[in-house]
């Protein structure tokens, strides 16, 4: 069974994992840099150092935990595109170099196509066609995808993420970062009716996402009202501030796959995880007749075992990348 050792280091997660071409996952090993936390966000340069720090360290620690040496790994996989270009580098320098050393084939992926592919191992029969709406801390997308390499992006955010958006409005509320599960977990306790925040761009056949316009809405809000009041209902806030997010989220998705006529919807990215997203998609997949996938929790945040799921299917093909590969910052699903 050929395996692939994989490396994840475009944000400030630093992750190697060992996957078969079964996508077995033997190891995904995950080193989060909670350091951020005091800033109120992600400091380039600090992921990049930290990042060096730990690399090597957790490359070890997968191998031990995969129970392989390199004999046993028949390639190597890095995440190259889009995300922080020096915490990139870090990873694709390791693995180019690795790869070099070992005599192993170099897979490059792309990190939100990586994301959509961590679906396959749980669902290692899924196929296109289907409908992916990748939501993470800097994306979102919906890709209309007819079969691996062949799809098109029906649309797409024109401004903040749905990830930024949560990660934005809970630095407003003063919660922590990052945002996200930490709006999740506190929403489940409140009215999601309490407040009517917009939801941008709601127009038919127009599946585009806009969320800067719904940060300035919060922020109105939120300076409008006392501190002592916006405490006492904290719980209510939030939960409308999920609401929007994934009400946006979900009908467009929702409205292009009724279109389309999509029997199988792919969530992916890291506000996967969101709870409500998970069960108003399900619900409304579910009376419109298709499915929808969602990864393990443990697979939507940044992980390298998504890398390597990404890989496999370049392995098997022989799409390799040369010692000259090189990472690059810009978004959006590409195929490298």
């Amino acid at each position: 069974m050929n395996k692939i050792l994989a490396f994840e280091t475009s944000c400030d997660d630093t992750s190697v994992a060992v996957i078969d071409t079964n996508y077995k996952v033997h190891a995904n090993l995950i080193s989060s840099q909670t350091t951020h936390a005091d800033f109120g966000g992600v400091v380039p340069e600090l992921a990049s150092r930290l990042h060096l720090k730990n690399i090597m360290k957790i490359t070890k620690a997968a191998m031990i935990k995969a129970e392989v040496d390199f004999d046993d790994i028949t390639a190597v996989a890095v995440s190259v595109n889009p995300g922080l270009i020096g915490a990139l580098l870090v990873g694709v320098s390791f693995a180019k170099s690795l790869a070099y050393s070992l005599g192993k084939p170099l897979i490059a992926v792309n990190h939100m196509l990586g994301h959509i592919y961590a679906n396959k191992i749980e669902n290692p029969d899924l196929e296109p066609p289907y409908l992916a709406l990748v939501v993470s801390g800097g994306h979102t997308e919906l890709v209309d995808f007819k079969s691996y390499d062949v799809f098109k992006i029906v649309g797409r955010t024109r401004d903040d993420a749905s990830g930024e958006a949560f990660d934005k409005v809970a630095k407003l509320l003063d919660l922590g970062y990052p945002g996200g599960p930490i709006i999740d977990r506190i929403a489940k306790n409140g009215d999601p009716e309490f407040v009517d925040f917009p939801r941008a761009m709601n127009r038919k056949d127009v599946y585009d996402f806009s969320f800067s316009g719904f940060k300035t809405a919060v922020r109105n809000y939120l300076e409008s009202h006392s501190p002592d009041y916006i405490q006492e209902h904290i719980a209510d806030i939030t939960a409308s501030v999920q609401k929007a997010i994934i009400d946006s989220l979900v009908s467009k998705t929702i409205n292009y796959a009724r279109k389309s006529g999509t029997k199988n919807i792919i969530v992916a990215g890291g506000v996967s995880a969101n709870s409500l997203l998970r069960s108003e998609m399900q619900s409304k997949v579910k009376k419109m007749g298709a499915k929808v996938f969602f990864p393990a929790l443990e697979y939507c945040m940044d992980n390298a075992a998504m890398i390597g799921a990404a890989a496999v299917q370049k392995l098997e093909r022989k799409e390799f990348a040369d010692l000259s590969l090189n990472a690059f910052s810009t978004k959006g699903v590409r195929f490298i």
